[in-house]
């Protein structure tokens, strides 16, 4: 029954400045994860698993890829209730405006929601990875009686200057609340956590972006027009007002992808052998879509603590510490460390390929004799002969037509053509 007292919102975030040149042509959800998802199949494959089955995906910018991979993905018996539809920013004779934050975008789209029946309003935010029981946030938001209910994560003094930070009682309702306080301003926002996060250091409860709204309390909120923030503003001025909002604490796996060097890290942290976000978890399993594509062939490639996807062609020397995407083609003697190549969204013909050899320009994928380190390599990127692309903190931020620097990350473009011998940091 839980499926009909829910109704689950993604959030699918601004223009994602931060996560460009991956954001430049695709929105932040429709990113892609792990070589064969995208960061939006994380909060909705959550929801499914949890026999949360009615989601709204709110998007604006560059939505035409998250369109087509929700449309192609997530279909549903027509003898069910469930769905998961994309609500982009959209002019209405109440409304000419853009979505104007995350409180904002809700309540645009209201009128969409009216048409359900349910109590809670569950919101997501799709840029972020984590495995949650989401039931167990449902029932603690029941049990407390609250109004609102929001997922804290305990961090370090050193992380919470990024997050609003908020401070529980004995009953874990919130009585106050912080957005992005600076390092000398923490003295006194500990919290009470378990002994496993204190021994770490993590003392201060940060908000994940993850909320239960009782439907009316929501209704009631949004009718302020002025407000456009849920974090900024709806949360502190619930708190501020008295009304019952609930901290539920989550210690488990929970990244939030705003950065390039948060996103790399975390694509990357999935080779390790225990990784903290479990891709092999046959309980939540992340949900995407069915590509008809041939097995991978590697030829006498060496390969150490790399995932590689669907339909990929290896040929290089040694792949390590890797995550290579679907349809990737690597060529002979080249060697990647520490990267993340996406793949490609179709393949060459062998007379294409051939064709691109003797005019000698590259190839969609890596070419011959290349050395990658520290990078991502967009889709449909084409890299040379005998090209070196030495990424790390050596390397200030730079940008050019082909690729930028973020944070010693070096980023190839999507579809961006990298000329044989060429030096990259």
């Amino acid at each position: 029954m839980l499926n009909k007292k829910v109704l689950s919102i993604i959030l699918g975030g601004g223009r994602g400045t931060r996560l460009e040149p991956l954001t430049s042509h695709r929105s932040k959800p429709a990113v892609p994860v792990a070589g064969k998802y995208r960061l939006v199949d994380i909060p909705i494959s959550n929801c499914i698993h949890n026999d949360l089955k009615r989601m709204y995906v709110l998007t604006q910018f560059n939505s035409a890829s998250l369109n087509s991979h929700v449309k192609n993905t997530y279909q549903f018996s027509n003898f069910s209730d469930a769905f998961v539809d994309i609500l982009a920013a959209e002019q209405t004779p109440d409304n000419q405006t853009w979505f104007q934050g995350t409180a904002d975008a809700v309540r645009q789209c209201q009128h969409h929601f009216h048409g359900h029946e349910y109590e809670y309003a569950l919101i997501l935010s799709g840029d972020q990875l984590y495995q949650m029981d989401l039931t167990e946030m449902i029932s603690a938001h029941e049990k407390s009686g609250a109004d609102i209910t929001i997922a804290t994560q305990p961090v370090s003094a050193k992380e919470a200057p990024a997050f609003g930070i908020l401070k529980t009682d004995d009953d874990s309702f919130i009585r106050t609340f912080t957005e992005k306080p600076p390092l000398d301003k923490l003295a006194g926002w500990e919290s009470e956590v378990s002994d496993d996060m204190k021994a770490v250091g993590r003392e201060y409860l940060a908000s994940m972006g993850i909320y239960i709204f009782n439907k009316s309390v929501m209704d009631e909120a949004l009718k302020n027009t002025t407000t456009i923030d849920f974090g900024k503003e709806i949360i502190p001025d619930a708190i501020t007002k008295g009304q019952k909002v609930f901290g539920y604490q989550y210690e488990g796996y929970w990244e939030d992808i705003g950065t390039i060097k948060s996103f790399f890290e975390a694509n990357l942290a999935l080779t390790d052998d225990i990784p903290k976000f479990n891709l092999f978890d046959r309980d939540n399993n992340i949900l995407t879509r069915a590509r008809i594509l041939p097995p991978s062939k590697v030829n006498v490639t060496t390969l150490s603590k790399a995932l590689i996807s669907e339909g990929c062609i290896l040929s290089g020397d040694s792949i390590e510490r890797c995550v290579i995407g679907i349809r990737s083609r690597i060529g002979r003697k080249s060697i990647l460390k520490n990267t993340y190549m996406m793949g490609s969204d179709f393949y060459q013909t062998l007379n294409e390929v051939a064709e691109h050899e003797k005019n000698g320009t590259p190839y969609v994928g890596v070419g011959d004799n290349c050395t990658i380190t520290n990078a991502i390599l967009e889709k449909n990127c084409c890299i040379g002969n005998n090209v070196t692309i030495n990424g790390g903190d050596h390397l200030s931020d730079t940008e050019t037509d082909t690729y930028v620097i973020r944070d010693g990350v070096i980023v190839i473009k999507n579809k961006a053509m990298i000329l044989p011998n060429t030096v990259i940091g």
